[in-house]
C-alpha cells in the first residue's frame, strides 16, 4: 500500500471509519477481456455515534466521557452514517480524471453497496456537482481529496484535507491517549511507526541536537 494512503487510512480509523484501500474498478469486454480502469484510493464508512470506549478494571466497565469527537477538518456529520470516496496525493490535493468519471463512480457506489443500483446514477451526478450527496436511506456520501494545498487554492466542491494535517492529527491523537495506547500492540503500519516515534520521544529538535553534539566527538572508523 502507498505510504500516503496508509496514513490516511490510519487517520480515518481513529475517526471511527471502516476503510477499504486501493479499491479496484474493472471494465469487462466481450471475449472475457478485462482491464483495470482505476483504483479508488480510499472508500470509508462511519456509523453515526461511532466511539472508542476503553474497558476499565475487573468489572469491564467502559471509561466514562471517552466518546469520540471526530476531526472538524474532516467535516464528518455526527447525526447520520457517512461514506467517503477519497483520493490521496503526495502533491496537490485533487481528484484524478477517473475519479471524476461518472461511470466509475456509479459502479463503485453500487458495488460497494452504499445505495441501490437504480439510485447510483443520480447520486453520482450530485457528488460531482456538489462534492456530497444524501442517499434515500439518509446517510451521506462525500468526496474528499487528501494532499497538499498551495496557498488557499481549492480545485473543486469536495472536502480537502491537507496531508500535513493528517500527520499532525495522528501525532496529537497518540499523545492525548498515550497513557492507554502505549500498552497496545498497534498493528496499523502507519500508526505503528508514529507510535514508535512517540515512544522514543523523537522530535526534529532532538535530531539537530544529536547532530550538533556529535560534531565535537572523536570520529572512529
Amino acid at each position: 500500500m502507498d505510504t500516503s494512503v496508509a496514513l490516511v487510512q490510519a487517520y480515518l480509523h481513529v475517526n471511527g471509519y471502516f476503510t477499504v484501500a486501493e479499491y479496484p474498478v474493472l471494465e469487462a469486454f466481450r471475449g472475457e477481456h478485462v482491464r483495470s480502469v482505476t483504483d479508488l484510493d480510499i472508500l470509508a464508512f462511519r456509523f453515526a455515534g461511532a466511539g472508542h470506549d476503553v474497558i476499565r478494571g475487573r468489572g469491564h466497565r467502559p471509561l466514562a466521557g471517552r466518546a469520540l469527537a471526530t476531526d472538524p477538518v474532516l467535516g464528518c456529520p455526527a447525526d447520520r452514517p457517512d461514506m467517503i470516496v477519497g483520493e490521496v496525493k503526495e502533491g496537490a490535493a485533487r481528484l484524478n480524471a477517473a475519479m471524476r468519471d461518472p461511470v466509475v463512480l456509479e459502479v463503485a457506489l453500487a458495488r460497494f453497496g452504499c445505495c441501490p443500483e437504480e439510485h447510483a446514477a443520480i447520486l453520482t451526478r450530485q457528488l460531482l456537482a456538489r462534492g456530497h450527496a444524501t442517499t434515500p436511506d439518509g446517510h451521506s456520501i462525500r468526496m474528499v481529496a487528501f494532499g497538499d494545498i498551495p496557498g488557499s487554492d481549492r480545485q473543486g466542491p469536495w472536502t480537502t484535507v491537507p496531508m500535513r494535517h493528517v500527520v499532525l492529527f495522528l501525532r496529537d491523537y497518540l499523545r492525548e491517549h498515550w497513557a492507554v495506547l502505549r500498552h497496545a500492540q498497534i498493528r496499523d503500519p502507519a500508526l505503528g511507526v508514529l507510535a514508535l516515534i512517540e515512544k522514543w520521544g523523537v522530535e526534529a529538535e532532538s535530531v539537530r541536537d544529536t547532530q550538533q553534539s556529535s560534531e565535537g566527538a572523536d570520529q572512529w572508523w
